[in-house]
């Protein structure tokens, strides 16, 4: 008789706002470029809806992993104000380029004085569009960039993130990692029958859900879901 799967309860890590308070100042918050404070405080300040720039602790794990990587070539599909831009740009070798994609040239607007403040522009390469032409072209080009990039972030329009990640599993070469923000969208994903969860956010919790269960199962890559921020999950290609 096959026995049922033992869960081990949660140490309150996503249930506690005092322990991540805790964490956000010991760990966190006194490690964070000044520049990435100065950053995220205008994005608050001009978006006062919601922030929906990748949180301090999330970058800070993406810009371990960075500097671990070394890459010399970097993909960011959304933008935003370019929080995570400006983590993957101090995080990386001084000759690394990052083609950056985004169809809100306004909001790259906001966060490329920091860009440039911090002397990292001439690593970015902002495109202005929707981000799948844009994939597509890069594999299109003469002489190709199969396996050219060495690492990919992607925090963007959720519909598209399986879209995305067929490009990427091309684009990105083996051994290469690519990180999805978003993806327990506000711990929404747990509910699939959408008990408690606020109609807003229905839409976007099915596109996780579906994204969740097909990278689950793909084994073209070895994955790890982190729990830090709205969720991450680092996939690294293998095949």
């Amino acid at each position: 008789m096959e026995m049922p799967e033992v869960i081990v309860p949660n140490p309150h890590l996503l249930q506690s706002d005092h322990l991540l308070k805790y964490i956000l100042e010991t760990s966190v918050h006194p490690r964070e470029p000044q520049i990435l404070k100065e950053l995220r405080d205008t994005t608050v300040a001009v978006d006062t809806r919601s922030p929906i720039a990748l949180d301090p602790h999330s970058g800070q794990l993406v810009g371990m992993l960075l500097k671990m990587l070394n890459p010399k070539r970097t993909l960011e599909i959304g933008v935003y104000t370019g929080y995570s831009l400006l983590a993957t740009a101090l995080s990386t070798p001084p000759d690394a380029k990052i083609t950056a994609i985004d169809p809100k040239a306004e909001w790259y607007g906001v966060g490329l004085p920091f860009i440039k403040k911090a002397g990292v522009e001439h690593k970015i390469d902002f495109i202005h569009s929707i981000a799948l032409p844009v994939l597509d072209d890069l594999l299109l080009l003469q002489g190709g960039n199969e396996g050219s990039f060495d690492f990919a972030f992607v925090d963007a329009d959720k519909n598209n993130y399986g879209n995305y990640h067929e490009r990427l599993m091309k684009l990105v070469k083996i051994g290469g990692v690519i990180v999805y923000d978003n993806v327990l969208w506000g711990g929404t994903v747990a509910s699939p029958d959408g008990d408690g969860v606020p109609d807003h956010m229905k839409e976007i919790m099915a596109m996780a859900i579906e994204f969740n269960r097909r990278i689950a199962g793909d084994d073209r890559v070895e994955i790890c879901v982190a729990p830090v921020g709205d969720g991450l999950t680092i996939c690294r290609r293998i095949s």
